[in-house]
């Protein structure tokens, strides 16, 4: 099973900053995990929420601020093309999840795409959504691109029945109240996964990704070496 960093080792660093990314390096993450949002200068900014209020006490919207004046507010805002150089020069893994409903619609998913197809990458990539629609748009821009279908904890059924998506992303909780997912043919990238029972829950139920908020606890438990 491998162990990727949610957000980075947001634990011990402030999420999706490159201090949290270098420290989940650090610490032996096999991959790396972060949200993409679009500013409104296009930039890929990697960000969770659609305001910058939780992260920076700011009530900013993303879809309606520059990359520089995000800066300006939250001087450790980083790209998309930040954490991929660092994942390329370490010769880690990413899932980069694209945000959604966002005003810009399907053009994240479009600018990533376009990212990755110029990158000389040596890594395993995988792009992640909650919405249907953002994994069949990464379809029809590049049918080999791999996708995790991330399931809501709740009414989530068409998601598993419909998606193109070869891997399937839900809860702990979710596989905790339905193990039988773990019997089923699509691989598991499970999150938020910080409790010491359910990274064992996880590691026996053959879950292929662990994303955590804290990967140097997550070796340990693994008796990871």
């Amino acid at each position: 099973m491998k162990i990727y960093a949610h957000r980075g080792a947001s634990i011990d660093f402030p999420e999706m900053t490159m201090d949290a990314y270098k420290a989940a390096v650090d610490q032996g993450a096999d991959g790396m995990e972060c949200d993409v949002r679009l500013t409104k200068d296009n930039q890929m900014l990697l960000w969770h929420d659609a305001d910058m209020k939780r992260t920076a006490g700011f009530s900013g919207r993303i879809a309606e601020m520059t990359y520089p004046e995000i800066k300006r507010h939250y001087p450790a805002a980083i790209l998309l093309e930040d954490l991929l150089e660092l994942a390329r020069e370490n010769k880690k893994e990413l899932a980069i999840e694209t945000k959604h409903p966002v005003p810009q619609g399907s053009e994240v998913e479009k600018k990533v795409m376009e990212l990755l197809a110029q990158e000389k990458l040596t890594t395993d990539i995988v792009l992640m959504s909650f919405s249907w629609l953002a994994i069949e748009n990464i379809r029809k821009i590049n049918p080999e691109q791999k996708t995790v279908a991330l399931l809501e904890d709740n009414f989530n059924y068409l998601m598993r029945r419909f998606t193109s998506a070869a891997i399937l992303g839900p809860s702990v909780r979710f596989l905790r109240s339905n193990p039988q997912l773990s019997q089923q043919t699509k691989p598991l990238y499970v999150w938020t996964v910080d409790d010491a029972d359910d990274m064992r829950f996880c590691s026996d139920n053959g879950v292929e990704v662990l994303i955590t908020n804290n990967p140097s606890y997550a070796r340990k438990v693994l008796g990871y070496h």
